[in-house]
């Protein structure tokens, strides 16, 4: 933490001190002898009191240095050690104000000051030769100040162009954060949706089943306690996830290991359709040149509409529906039909509250510029139909709803 004094670091304020003790010493130490006297001292240590708010406030201790020192001339004193007040004003003006304007124009008041300087204490007839000569400092003073000036600028544009790209990686990180986290949300109700679906299924059917065939109710019980396991393993992943990591104090590096929230792949649906069949779906499942390999992220919107909509048509058709499931590499893009008949046994009590499934849909083909229709079908049943353009035909028509 930096120590501070007045709000300013004490570094820099003990700088000025000693920048502007020399130029109060030698006011004072000069008074026996140099012109003025003791008010000639006073004006000199005036002047070098003002130098201590150089940084501050360097066009106001500039304006005091000027109006001093043109009080001293008009008095007629001849230039004096202390007039080093002068030079040190007009390098805080240029190097400190706000703007250039200020420094430019204590400069021509410099030149000014020193052509008024020669032409009061020089000989007459060669006050020009001193002129010029002050002229010559001054413009150096001047010139010096202005490097430093733009220097410094340049070392804060940096510094601030660091600060603006630190706070720029940091809403990136947390806007990266904040998707993740929703997509881990939409994992979380699809693995949730589909296992609940399933489970409930399965204990209606094991409800009705329980007196008159036993082995198929001990299975239908059976399916529900694989399904709920599957689904709490999920849920564990995913929810772990999200909570934030607390390392040990000195744990060793972990080696790169495949992500806890591992994505679902299209090679995977015959696993998900078979526990589909298991609830009592009858679903077939065809697949027609699918190109390989699928983006992954491809692959998991195609694994999740699947999931959806077959979750969809055991609740709302029931188990024993017929349901086709039908991937195909078609125009530059995938498309997925998921159509069933409608025929299945009226699920048992009253059907499920509507849910986001079908705006989770949406949501998922919306990123790849498809399309998704949903909706019954004329011959009977429900009919989803989505095409998902491959990265590789951007300009690819899409159907999604």
């Amino acid at each position: 933490m930096r120590t501070t004094v007045f709000g300013h670091p004490l570094r820099s304020v003990a700088f000025d001190m000693v920048v502007a003790a020399p130029v109060m010493l030698v006011s004072t130490a000069g008074a026996p002898v140099q012109p003025g006297g003791w008010w000639a001292a006073a004006i000199g240590a005036a002047m070098g009191a003002a130098l201590l708010a150089r940084r501050a406030r360097p066009v106001a201790v500039t304006a005091v240095v000027a109006v001093l020192a043109f009080v001293q001339v008009a008095l007629g004193w001849a230039p004096l050690p202390y007039d080093l007040a002068v030079l040190i004003a007009l390098y805080s003006v240029v190097k400190y104000a706000d703007r250039l304007q200020a420094g430019v124009i204590a400069g021509l008041v410099a030149v000014g000051g020193a052509v008024f300087a020669a032409v009061r204490t020089s000989t007459p007839g060669i006050w020009y030769f001193t002129a010029i000569f002050y002229a010559l400092v001054i413009g150096a003073v001047w010139l010096f100040a202005l490097n430093v000036r733009t220097r410094r600028l340049y070392v804060l544009s940096l510094e601030e162009r660091a600060a603006t790209l630190e706070r720029e990686r940091e809403a990136e990180a947390r806007a990266a954060v904040a998707e993740e986290r929703t997509r881990i949300a939409r994992e979380l109700h699809d693995v949730v949706a589909h296992s609940m679906a399933v489970m409930i299924a399965q204990a209606d059917g094991a409800r009705y089943v329980l007196d008159s065939s036993p082995e198929t109710a001990r299975e239908a019980v059976r399916t529900v306690a694989d399904t709920g396991r599957r689904a709490l393993d999920d849920m564990r992943r995913l929810v772990g996830v999200l909570r934030e990591p607390q390392p040990p104090a000195e744990a060793p590096p972990a080696p790169a290991a495949e992500p806890a929230h591992r994505r679902p792949v299209v090679a995977e649906l015959p696993a998900l359709l078979q526990r589909f069949r298991d609830a009592g779906l009858r679903v077939g499942y065809t697949v027609t040149d699918l190109p390989s390999p699928l983006p992954p992220a491809l692959e998991l919107t195609l694994y999740r509409l699947v999931q959806e909509a077959l979750t969809n048509t055991l609740k709302h058709a029931g188990p024993g529906a017929q349901v086709q499931v039908e991937l195909a590499h078609v125009g530059g893009g995938v498309t997925l039909r998921v159509t069933d008949d409608g025929q299945g046994r009226t699920p048992a009590g009253p059907p499920p509250s509507g849910g986001h499934g079908l705006v989770g849909m949406r949501e998922r083909v919306s990123v790849y510029d498809g399309t998704l229709t949903a909706g019954p079908r004329l011959a009977g049943g429900w009919q989803v139909l989505a095409r998902l353009p491959l990265p590789s035909s951007p300009t690819a028509e899409v159907i999604a709803a």
